[in-house]
């Protein structure tokens, strides 16, 4: 079964609960849409960071596939059922994460039912406040074990562009902040064969977090592996 058809019959649990996913409701406007990016909002931390990357993100899915993207940045609450409509979701910060237990019950339905969560660390650390205390997250919610590195040949390097190395390093990374590592790897967890939760330390959302008009000095695009990951949540 496809992760959005999954989520559809998670959804359908709902029936009887008159949700709306989003301010402008379900209807035409989400139906008219193969794509829309939702943001995690949770009481812990500071979850609104890198806020110009989500537009940058949308703008390279629409230059480079076919799909019908909402322009706008969705934002909802962890704890919101109506978080478990969203076909991706994205969660990041610097500071601690600890779940609620609406928080908490939310996340674990939604990946454990095909539900997709791009995580990262806007710390570059992995001994920072931030990864600490996810991974610690994690490990109460899905088994200690269940968080482990991705290889260099997963799907998801190759679910659009390819990227015969992993994952791409970040100027970040390279010029030397948080930790001072070039981390040459990413982290998942999966649930029945496909990731429901993919976890960077790599800060990719700062890396994506400029002036959309800069982007034409760049050699070669940064958010082409955005696009990679949006693509493994929609299909895989």
């Amino acid at each position: 079964m496809k992760r959005r058809a999954a989520l559809r019959l998670l959804a359908g649990g709902f029936a009887g609960a008159a949700l709306t996913p989003f301010p402008r409701g379900v209807g035409a406007a989400t139906a008219s849409y193969d794509f829309w990016f939702t943001r995690l909002r949770y009481d812990s931390g500071d979850w609104d960071v890198d806020e110009r990357m989500p537009a940058n993100l949308l703008t390279s899915l629409v230059d480079y596939t076919s799909l019908r993207i909402d322009p706008q940045e969705r934002v909802v609450a962890l704890s919101d059922p109506k978080m478990l409509l969203a076909p991706f979701c994205y969660l990041a910060g610097h500071k601690l994460v600890e779940f609620n237990p609406a928080e908490r019950r939310n996340f674990e339905r939604y990946v454990r039912n095909g539900g997709f969560v791009f995580v990262d660390d806007c710390n570059h650390d992995i001994d920072g406040l931030f990864a600490k205390s996810f991974e610690r997250q994690m490990g109460s919610i899905f088994g200690t074990k269940a968080l482990e590195k991705l290889p260099n040949d997963h799907a998801i390097y190759r679910s659009f562009f390819k990227f015969e190395d992993g994952p791409p390093a970040t100027s970040f990374e390279l010029n030397g902040w948080g930790d001072d590592l070039v981390h040459d790897y990413l982290k998942g967890i999966e649930i029945d064969g496909r990731l429901g939760v993919l976890y960077s330390n790599k800060d990719y959302g700062c890396e994506w977090d400029y002036d959309w008009r800069n982007k034409r000095f760049l050699a070669e695009d940064n958010t082409r592996f955005g696009v990679n990951i949006v693509m493994y949540a929609l299909t895989a």
